[in-house]
């Protein structure tokens, strides 16, 4: 029998799912459906860096951008060598117009991966 987590009644695997379904919301521009699938997957799981990050990634295309700031900084809290995650931290800090901050991650993803949209954003000549 599956265990299940508190009293949601949710399986890891229904969990699975909901984060798969989530991934596909977000390439189907349904941001806010994808944060309210991936809300319980990170309740029951706050230690899964792979649902914050696409939780990240759900806030910032729906314009809301201190959420998204937060959780992007979660996941470099675990992961501070994750280049797409600084690039997209620079992104969240860049649309907020605070461009000091968002000049510094781009700079550390392009550092960490020589990806050329990271080292066009990192404008390394200035």
């Amino acid at each position: 029998m599956p265990e299940i987590s508190g009293s949601t009644g949710r399986t890891p695997e229904t969990h699975v799912i909901d984060f798969r379904a989530a991934e596909q919301l977000l390439n189907a521009r349904d941001p806010r459906g994808a944060v309210r699938l991936l809300d319980s997957v990170i309740a029951a799981h706050p230690e899964n860096t792979a649902a914050r990050l696409l939780r990240a990634r759900a806030f910032f295309a729906a314009a809301q951008l201190r959420p998204a700031e937060l959780e992007f900084t979660i996941v470099l809290e675990r992961e501070p060598d994750n280049a797409y995650a600084h690039f997209a931290l620079a992104r969240t800090y860049e649309r907020r117009g605070l461009s000091d901050l968002a000049k510094r991650h781009f700079r550390l993803a392009a550092a960490l991966d020589p990806n050329p949209q990271y080292l066009r954003h990192a404008d390394f000549e200035s």
